[in-house]
């Protein structure tokens, strides 16, 4: 099994990869303070010439969603349609009952004739290792 530390490491690796600096930041700071117990990393592929469209309708609501700690979004470094969303989650029935809320559903409805598919998608709890 992975230290929290290792786990955390390879977190940040892949947000660094794909996600502007302030934001691995901010999701380092979460996962040492929060403790979410649920996570998701997805890949979204835009229709052509879309990503910058899309990613602004994934980021335009300011509303906070409850039990959600961090909804990053970024741009995919080697295709120029995708884009990489990392949520950490309370728990897994946080994320589902998000999907009943009005400015998700909004945002939902507005996003998807913009998209051209999905790319690879992991769920994964975070470690929570208090010797870290």
């Amino acid at each position: 099994m992975m230290d929290r530390r290792t786990h955390l490491a390879g977190l940040a690796a892949f947000a660094a990869a794909v996600l502007p600096a302030r934001q691995v930041k901010a999701l380092e700071k979460i996962m040492e303070e929060q403790h979410p117990q649920y996570g998701l990393i997805s890949q979204i592929i835009a229709q052509p010439g879309q990503r910058a469209a899309l990613a602004a309708i994934l980021t335009e609501s300011t509303e906070p969603v409850p039990g959600n700690f961090a909804y990053l979004v970024g741009e995919d470094a080697g295709n120029p349609d995708a884009l990489w969303v990392v949520e950490l989650w309370a728990d897994k029935a946080a994320h589902a009952a998000s999907l009943a809320l009005p400015q998700v559903k909004a945002a939902i409805a507005k996003g998807r004739p913009l998209i051209a598919g999905f790319g690879t998608r992991a769920e994964f709890k975070p470690v929570a290792n208090a010797a870290a």
